[in-house]
């Protein structure tokens, strides 16, 4: 039985969170800066080696067919094999692959690398909302979601100034954008190492936790696992029965449009502010930041109300249509630079902020490995949005004038995904203020 002391489960929660959570942020930190540097290395690259606009946008795009391609069935490793082993593999293998991108000369060198290291990330996310879900309680899923998703935005902080400086160096006769996929890439390697000796798969496992606290934490995640069994939410008996359940590829749709305004936003916004201000590319890198950095504090609130409030489908909407004004509104005023960027902070904050509540709510109706196959499969659609996204902007950038075309296309993205998202609304038990414990399938989490 777990102890009866009412703090030990303060304690325990506060122990995992400092324990895990800043380490979990700095791999998803790297992870997507390696992801992302080449909207930033692009500004000297596309330059140097002569790519066009729309030669851009594919190879920015073509990293998600390659995670889409194996990211199922890295999710479904991550729930049978164990965590642990895939990050340190999924690490290892894409930090070697980002410093190759320091040393290519031609277009399919571009698209090759990018969709290999696509394919090497595949399982990342994933695996981390299921190992998430080993510690933390669906109550508190939203926040600890929030948490580790706010690395995204932290990445676009970081990145925006890291990746400016390195456009400037010129070491040993190599571009400055060289040396920025070299460098960004190394950390990754590194991070792989030291997962093995630092990632707990579960919380019996850990030998850092206090008995008391071991045994609270154990006891709770089981019976929450007991009540989602009992309540049904295991319907889907198998994997398969989980990638063709209805819910399952609504969510997978929404998120599709969802990253695809986004990641089309954040693979060209350095470019457009390039050539709509004409700055140099540490200023540009400066403003680029200011609005991701805006997205974080969004993004940890709208995750603390979500899990405070107990609702998650009103949070996703209001900010995918926060999303979808934003984008719309940085399209009609791209001519007035300060406008603008207020344009595009409201739509970087609803962009980022949505993501905690709509994770909570896709993840309340399955269960165990069914669970990471539907995590997987959604993540993995969602993200061939992540390539339509950009090479639908390079396209209409190179077919129509400026880049209002594709902000309106974003902004048409945000508002389908929003749609989605209202249109997904289970029917059953609704929880009430106060009430615990009883996550259902008709939740409206």
């Amino acid at each position: 039985m777990p102890p009866h002391n009412p703090d030990v489960g303060v304690r325990a929660q506060r122990r995992v969170m400092w324990r895990l959570m800043p380490y979990l942020i700095l791999l998803y930190i790297v992870a997507y800066l390696d992801r992302v540097n080449v909207s930033y290395a692009a500004l000297e690259m596309t330059v140097d080696l002569g790519f066009t606009a729309a030669t851009y946008g594919f190879g920015a795009g073509i990293f998600f067919v390659g995670y889409f391609l194996l990211e199922v069935p890295g999710a479904v490793i991550a729930s049978r094999w164990g965590v642990r082993k895939l990050v340190c593999r999924i690490m290892l293998s894409w930090g070697a692959l980002a410093m190759a991108m320091g040393f290519i000369n031609t277009e399919q060198e571009f698209y090759w690398l990018r969709f290999l290291i696509g394919a090497a990330e595949a399982g990342f996310f994933p695996a981390m909302i299921v190992y998430l879900g080993h510690w933390f309680r669906m109550k508190d899923r939203a926040k600890a979601v929030a948490l580790f998703m706010s690395a995204i935005s932290l990445a676009m902080v970081i990145g925006g100034p890291v990746s400016g400086a390195l456009l400037e160096i010129r070491w040993f006769g190599l571009e400055g954008w060289r040396w920025l996929f070299i460098l960004e890439g190394m950390p990754a390697i590194v991070l792989g190492i030291t997962s093995w000796f630092f990632l707990t798969e579960k919380p019996e496992h850990a030998k850092w936790l206090p008995e008391d606290e071991k045994a609270w934490l154990v006891a709770e995640l089981e019976k929450e696992r007991l009540i989602k069994v009992q309540a049904g939410a295991h319907r889907a008996q198998s994997i398969i029965q989980a990638l063709r359940d209805p819910q399952v590829l609504l969510f997978s749709t929404a998120y599709f449009f969802g990253l695809m305004a986004s990641n089309g936003l954040g693979y060209w916004l350095p470019t457009m502010m390039k050539a709509v201000s004409g700055y140099s590319n540490w200023t540009v890198s400066l403003l680029v930041s200011l609005p991701y950095s805006l997205g974080v504090v969004a993004k940890l609130m709208a995750g603390w109300s979500s899990d405070r409030m107990n609702e998650r489908r009103w949070h996703t909407v209001a900010l995918l249509m926060m999303g979808s004004v934003g984008l719309a509104g940085a399209a009609l005023l791209q001519h007035h630079l300060p406008l603008a960027l207020v344009c595009l902070c409201l739509g970087v904050i609803g962009l980022t902020g949505y993501t905690p509540s709509f994770w909570a709510y896709a993840t309340s109706f399955l269960a165990g490995t069914a669970n990471a196959a539907a995590i997987g499969l959604i993540n993995s659609i969602g993200n061939l949005g992540s390539f339509a996204g950009p090479y639908a902007m390079g396209w209409l950038k190179e077919n129509t004038t400026g880049y209002a075309a594709g902000m309106f296309m974003l902004a048409a993205s945000s508002a389908v995904t929003s749609a989605l998202v209202l249109a997904a609304r289970q029917s059953g038990h609704v929880l009430k203020p106060g009430e615990k414990n009883r996550i259902t399938p008709g939740s409206d989490r």
